[in-house]
């Protein structure tokens, strides 16, 4: 397998979400979805090891969430922004990505009543950051792909985990 690149565990993001609240269906097909993200409550945090410290709180966020006209998938369009403990510095955090809807993840979304903790493995995201801070700043200059998966624990509100790698040679 050589020339291909390796994923390099990077960080843990675990995002507390309301209900989806439905926008409607679109001119271009496909039904969208408005989530948010419920604020100071999730985190993102490097991997032990990782060489880009980031242990952040998630202050806003959004997820508008649009199913293929088809059903099949939902397309994620992420826009949020995290305060790094440490230093106090915002970090944009943003992802676009795909969900496999006729699973355990579509039930999360469509708030069916046998909805459940999922596995890894039906939702995938292209994420991207930006900061201003000259020690998280490098996080620009990387690529990195995530998997993610839903946590549903009783009087707790959603949750989705990712894992996010960094793609390197």
């Amino acid at each position: 397998m050589a020339n291909f690149p390796k994923l390099i565990p990077a960080f843990t993001a675990n995002i507390v979400i309301d209900p989806p609240t439905p926008i409607g269906p679109t001119a271009r097909g496909g039904n969208l979805v408005h989530v948010a993200f419920i604020p100071n409550m999730g985190f993102i945090r490097s991997e032990l090891g990782y060489p880009i410290e980031l242990d952040a709180v998630f202050v806003h966020g959004v997820d508008n969430i649009k199913a293929d006209p088809d059903g099949k998938s939902a397309r994620l369009d992420v826009q949020s922004a995290a305060k790094d403990k440490a230093t106090g510095a915002l970090v944009r955090f943003s992802y676009t990505g795909t969900v496999t809807m006729g699973g355990a993840a579509g039930k999360v979304l469509t708030g069916a009543s046998d909805a459940a903790t999922t596995g890894f493995g039906e939702i995938f995201t292209h994420v991207v950051f930006e900061a201003g801070l000259p020690g998280l700043a490098a996080l620009q200059d990387k690529v990195y792909v995530g998997s993610g998966r839903f946590i549903l624990e009783p009087g707790k509100p959603v949750t989705v985990e990712y894992k996010i790698s960094e793609i390197a040679d």
